[in-house]
């Protein structure tokens, strides 16, 4: 376990911005237009990539023309899987902790065996991005159809197509946990409930969309890739050892990013053709995703049926949990994350928040003729809660108990950490009794109950749904690295003096949006007492950052913050020093405070930083013989005390429904979240409201839809729905801080609490609001149609009828 550096309480005194509501500094750039994306990069001699994607959801290829294409104007070449077949390697999505996992290789173009409608096939490569558009119109392609693996539910069925037969059968992974006693739980039960959950697949819809310019220098064999991405260490190794370079030969820089939620942290097959196509034309060739075909190029996500049961005793004790996940991901493991890490959550994340030792899962993840399926924002966790929370509700119906007393008295105690839940997870240190009492007082959950009672006597239903969470944040290195992924468990930072006396800071995290560049400018600012206008933030570039993982799984504060922080003490000591020859004092008796260096005991100002960088870059003639100043410090940090450290929290949603339309009206939503020491409660309150928002999108709104031949029916934005601002409810927000004791800044995560906790408060507050007319709804997104159709008021439309 970390402690806190002895000299950190010589070198800030007093902390001026960790905890502070500080407005982001870039904030200014951006809003006047300065932010440079992906797309605003021009190079000299740059051309453009466009693809012919698959129509179809499952093919071969069976003739191909290009001639009339190359002949469009400004068309530089068209490529298909052999050009490019000895430049770029192929890879294969599987982790070794995963036991049983298979997936078959893939390519960045493919090999004439297509596999989902949208998967690149074939590239045109123009002067221009219009130029190559209208060419691909000229390409002349024949294909032959084969039967579709389009419904997850009928993948392992004994007659059911092969994907890649080759693999034997269409399963990529099964797990189970079982903790032994199950059966015996539910015997000696005085209840059981039993409830299907079905999660329907959406995407991320980011602002900017998926992006990459990639640069081969012939001259010096050198690669650098401009991308909008998480991880641009992740990246910098996959582009070496897939194309065969030194991984100093290639830099990767991701600039200011227009929102990733998880859609850019993984790799991508035209990300690798766009790097190999640069290559093989020694020219810069830049790739920008359009809106429609990232809705089937992106990954999705949430595609999930999990039938569970709950026991528990009269007196309202949960005995045991036990659930079946299925889920379908496409017809490849997406490199390098894989995508058996959902469903491998949802197994380790349901039941998580509460005291039951009890505990049987089962998990099957199919392959299927559909875009392949990863993690994005939550990656499980909006999954295993709805299930545990919904089946949570259900039992204290089924007793007559209210549903924040059964949760009263079977969350895990806060006196009761640190613990091992019974999927075998490691907690730290939750709060669950401190949060919902933080939430019943915020929400004033008895006047709530009392204006529903009142209501429905007027025939307006209300409903009140309650959601106590769980969330994994800072990683340990057991995530990845074991399974032989070479994703970076620590990350990097380093703080330097500058010659003018500021102070640059360079970070491995990213700013994707969340405002880590500011996080880190508090951490750095206070801890060497610096204003905070003279400290400047870099992130972002595989050759000026220390190597680190980048911005996943709600680390950036607890992993890079931490590294931020020793740094700026490591630096912070290194001017004590300095100071100390310079006005031959003892280190003992100075400290820094508000960029200078003060006597500790009488707080007389001996010189300002600005002085000591001028002496140490322009006049070390004045320093003495023996002595040379150190002005900048680098240091690296992994969290290595839990597999996770887990935060926690409890959502309220309240909602009115229309049981004549089906219609549901988001009225007011409440958080009381504990993510350890808040940094920036500003920025931490605005990433759990973004968080609720999408969380709401999934449970209401977004959902890609297909049909019986795989082909999705609703790939654009005036199909898909995202939710808007005019639907959203007022989402007011408290915390409680139970710092960890990983880390000497005690900081975890809070960047995905907010979609983990709200779908399966809506849930519940729409079945709630439904519960005179003894009707659920269990099937995600919760629309009118389904609504009603639970209510008994409109027959369920088949397949076939749509």
């Amino acid at each position: 376990m970390l402690k806190p550096l002895e000299s950190e309480q010589r070198i800030a005194d007093e902390l001026r911005y960790i905890g502070a509501p500080v407005p982001r500094p870039n904030a200014l750039r951006l809003l006047q237009g300065r932010g440079v994306y992906v797309d605003d990069i021009v190079l000299p001699r740059m051309a453009h990539v466009v693809y012919w994607r698959s129509p179809i959801a499952h093919g071969r290829i069976t003739s191909f023309d290009a001639s009339f294409a190359t002949m469009m104007p400004g068309v530089i070449g068209v490529f298909g899987a052999e050009d490019i077949a000895d430049i770029c390697t192929p890879w294969v999505g599987t982790l070794a902790h995963l036991p049983g996992m298979k997936s078959p290789p893939q390519y960045p173009l493919a090999r004439g065996h297509l596999c989902w409608q949208g998967e690149p096939v074939f590239a045109v490569v123009a002067e221009t991005r219009h130029q190559a558009e209208d060419a691909l119109a000229y390409l002349r392609i024949e294909w032959e159809e084969l039967p579709v693996v389009a419904n997850m539910e009928r993948a392992l069925d004994p007659d059911s197509p092969l994907i890649h037969p080759e693999l034997g059968d269409n399963l990529c992974l099964t797990r189970t946990i079982d903790t032994g006693s199950v059966d015996a739980a539910f015997a000696s039960a005085d209840v059981v409930v039993e409830e299907s959950y079905r999660f329907g697949r959406h995407t991320g819809v980011t602002m900017e969309t998926r992006s990459v310019l990639a640069d081969f220098n012939a001259a010096d064999h050198t690669l650098t890739v401009y991308h909008s991405h998480q991880a641009p260490h992740m990246m910098q190794d996959l582009y070496s050892r897939h194309l065969n370079l030194p991984e100093t030969s290639v830099r990767v820089i991701c600039k200011d990013v227009g929102g990733s939620f998880g859609i850019k942290v993984h790799s991508y097959p035209d990300d690798f053709a766009t790097v190999a196509l640069s290559k093989l034309l020694k020219r810069p060739v830049k790739f920008v995703a359009d809106r429609l075909e990232s809705f089937v190029s992106d990954v999705h996500a949430r595609d999930h049926l999990v039938k569970a049961r709950l026991a528990a005793t009269k007196d309202g004790r949960i005995l045991a949990f036990e659930i079946d996940d299925l889920t379908g991901v496409g017809p490849y493991s997406v490199y390098p994350r894989t995508s058996g890490i959902e469903g491998n959550q949802v197994l380790n994340i349901t039941g998580g928040p509460y005291q039951h030792a009890n505990y049987r899962a089962r998990l099957r993840v199919v392959f299927q003729n559909k875009p392949p399926m990863s993690q994005y924002r939550g990656v499980g966790h909006p999954i295993a809660c709805a299930v545990t929370e919904g089946i949570v509700d259900l039992a204290a119906s089924r007793l007559g108990m209210d549903p924040l007393a059964f949760r009263k008295i079977n969350v895990i105690h806060d006196d009761a950490y640190p613990c091992t839940g019974a999927s075998g997870i490691k907690l730290e240190g939750l709060s669950h009794d401190a949060c919902l009492a933080g939430i019943e007082k915020l929400a004033d959950y008895e006047g709530l109950r009392d204006e529903q009672r009142r209501l429905r006597e007027s025939g307006v239903f209300r409903g009140i749904g309650i959601a106590a969470m769980v969330e994994l944040t800072n990683p340990g290195p057991a995530f990845y690295g074991i399974g032989g992924a070479r994703i970076a468990a620590q990350d990097g930072a380093t703080v330097r003096l500058d010659a003018g006396g500021g102070m640059t800071v360079m970070v491995s995290v990213g700013e994707q949006g969340q405002g880590s560049e500011t996080i880190f400018a508090q951490i750095a600012a206070d801890a060497l007492s610096m204003p905070i206008e003279r400290v400047r933030v870099i992130t972002g570039d595989t050759s000026v950052t220390p190597y680190g993982g980048g911005t996943w799984a709600s680390r950036g504060a607890g992993i890079g913050g931490e590294a931020v922080l020793q740094a700026s003490n490591a630096l912070g000591m290194q001017l004590i020093e300095f100071a100390s020859a310079v006005h031959q004092r003892s280190p003992e008796g100075l400290k820094l405070f508000n960029g200078q260096v003060m006597d500790a005991e009488s707080g007389t100002v001996l010189s300002d930083l600005r002085d000591l960088a001028n002496q140490a870059y322009f006049r070390p003639d004045t320093l003495p013989r023996d002595f040379q100043p150190e002005l900048s410090a680098t240091r690296h940090y992994s969290q290595r005390d839990y597999p996770f450290v887990f935060t926690n929290g409890v959502h309220v949603s309240y909602v009115e429904v229309d049981v004549d339309t089906g219609m549901v009206k988001l009225l007011k939503h409440w958080v009381v979240e504990d993510c350890g020491r808040v940094i920036n409660p500003m920025l931490v309150d605005e990433q759990i409201r973004g968080a609720v928002v999408q969380g709401i999108g999934g449970v209401l709104f977004e959902e890609c839809l297909y049909d019986e031949a795989g082909l999705l029916k609703n790939g654009s934005m005036a199909d898909y729905l995202v939710p808007m601002a005019s639907e959203m409810p007022d989402i007011e927000i408290a915390h409680v801080e139970t710092r960890t004791k990983t880390s000497a800044l005690g900081a975890k995560g809070a960047g995905e609490a907010g979609s983990a906790g709200a779908p399966a408060a809506v849930m519940n507050a729409i079945n709630d609001a439904l519960a005179p007319f003894h009707a659920r709804v269990t099937s995600q997104p919760i629309t009118p149609e389904k609504i009603l159709v639970a209510l008994g008021k409109v027959k369920p439309v088949t397949a076939a009828e749509r």
